[in-house]
């Protein structure tokens, strides 16, 4: 009940913003992008149709809530970069305090549970290689060293119940992060932790119930690096970052085992954050460049199983829908603890990035993460492309 009375709280404030004034601030404190030899081409707000008036309200958005620690916001539309704007905030990498940051176009940001669905887009590069196990193939055949765990039930267990979240397996990541009950922290602890994982009992038929597991994630990506032959890291390097022109980026691994990686270690800068999902539009192309094997981009943003809440869930893909303007808007998105959020709207040919720093002490971090990105593209992002729009 205290979660839903602050919820109540957060989104009364909202709706008072969305209601205010837009800020009269000069153009380049509204956000208007640098033109960087990063492939990003620029635009002002109206060249894409969007309202620039509204984009500047954002400033005085964000400062009106409480413990805000917004540190990143960024749009592109049409294929061009129209808003960036960075703040100084109290960050972390992986649970380790940074302090005060000062976030600027060349400072990277931890992705967190983005990287789960950045493993997803390799996944369908290794696969169209033929480098990865067929997705509806068991995870048993290509891990044969696991075998004296294959019950039946589990040996059905395959690699598209994986990239879905439904492997069936018996799973809480709900608790705390330290708290010795949350599967997470077992994840995070063991030696081998696809034998934790693959020993849990069953819960479900497999490809029937999601239930968020981290370590679906981490299996997904040993499969990977199992039939390329490279670290996660050196094959993104290759087949996704290189081809979008990404030269600065780390993807630390986590965990006992240093396996953990997959589930959450990317760290991009935010301009780079954005390009994953202006491919997830131009199915798989940067620049007229092939970084997606064709048609992996709309596979892994169609609905596959009921997620949590009102989501929909595709291949390590959240899918949602927002009401802007008398218009039902559906958008994929990417989500990571503490803020991040990458958001694709199809319709509106657009994608909307944030980083912030509201990681809270619980697993699920703080209402703050959810809250603000939401308020921010339905009170502010939305409204500038449909006022702007003809």
């Amino acid at each position: 009940m205290r979660y839903i009375r602050r919820t109540i709280i957060m989104a009364a404030l909202a709706l008072a913003a969305m209601a205010a004034p837009a800020s009269a601030q000069e153009p380049r404190e509204c956000g208007t992008p640098a033109s960087l030899a990063d492939g990003w081409a620029v635009a002002a707000p109206a060249d894409v149709a969007m309202d620039a008036k509204a984009l500047c309200g954002l400033d005085a958005f964000i400062s009106q809530w409480p413990g805000r620690n917004i540190h990143a916001v960024l749009i592109a539309r049409h294929g061009k970069l129209v808003m960036e704007r960075y703040y100084a905030g109290v960050d972390e990498r992986m649970a380790r305090p940074l302090g005060i940051v000062r976030f600027a176009a060349d400072v990277k940001h931890d992705m967190r549970s983005v990287s789960k669905s950045v493993t997803s887009l390799l996944v369908g590069i290794a696969l169209a290689e033929g480098r990865f196990p067929a997705l509806d193939s068991s995870v048993f055949d290509a891990f044969p060293q696991y075998g004296d765990l294959a019950t039946p039930e589990k040996r059905r267990i395959t690699f598209r119940d994986l990239l879905t979240m439904s492997a069936g397996l018996k799973w809480d990541e709900s608790r705390g992060y330290a708290d010795p009950l949350s599967n997470e922290y077992g994840l995070v602890e063991a030696a081998d932790p696809f034998r934790y994982l693959l020993s849990q009992p069953m819960a479900a038929a497999p490809g029937t119930v999601y239930a968020y597991n981290g370590g679906a994630t981490a299996l997904l990506a040993a499969a990977l690096v199992k039939g390329t032959g490279r670290s996660l890291n050196d094959y993104a390097r290759e087949k996704l970052f290189a081809p979008l022109e990404v030269s600065d980026f780390d993807w630390d691994e986590m965990g006992v085992s240093h396996k953990m990686g997959a589930a959450g270690g990317l760290r991009l800068r935010p301009r780079d954050m954005l390009k994953l999902g202006q491919i997830m539009l131009t199915d798989g192309q940067w620049n007229g460049r092939r970084v997606l094997p064709p048609g992996w981009a709309a596979e892994s943003a169609t609905p596959r199983i009921n997620g949590e809440g009102l989501y929909f869930y595709g291949y390590q893909w959240w899918l949602g829908r927002s009401f802007s303007g008398g218009h039902e808007l559906t958008w994929t998105a990417a989500f990571g603890l503490g803020g991040q959020r990458l958001y694709i709207v199809p319709a509106l040919d657009l994608v909307f990035a944030i980083t912030a720093g509201h990681y809270g002490s619980g697993q699920g971090g703080s209402p703050l993460q959810a809250v603000i990105p939401s308020a921010i593209l339905n009170g502010f992002v939305l409204p500038a492309v449909l006022r702007g729009s003809p």
